[in-house]
């Protein structure tokens, strides 16, 4: 089991680019939720606009070899304290994608 406090990094470049494109799935899928519900669910679009803008901009800097890493929290992650839990069912893979960001690979000591 995890603890709450070590939020684990991507540990290659492939993992992270992995880790956002899930990301950007649950974003599709928390979207088509909110098009379905959108009585209760509609405070959620601004989040959703907002996640799914960011995680494709860093795909696409990855892609275009402008990615830098440690620029500071995404421009999510203040956006997402204002929304519990239940809306985000995903909020740990978003923090894993931020904290890679923040601090880089998580490589593995050479022994």
């Amino acid at each position: 089991m995890l603890s709450s406090n070590k939020i684990v990094r991507a540990h290659t470049t492939e993992e992270y680019v992995d880790m956002i494109k899930q990301a950007l799935d649950e974003v599709f899928d928390l979207r088509q939720a909110i098009e379905f519900d959108e009585e209760f669910m509609s405070e959620g679009r601004a989040l959703v606009d907002e996640l799914e803008g960011c995680l494709k901009a860093v795909y696409e800097s990855m892609k275009d070899g402008s990615y830098e890493f440690a620029t500071g929290d995404l421009p999510y992650v203040a956006l997402m304290k204002n929304y519990h839990q239940e809306m985000v069912p995903f909020r740990y893979l978003l923090k894993r994608i931020n904290e890679t960001h923040n601090k880089g690979l998580e490589l593995k000591d050479a022994e």
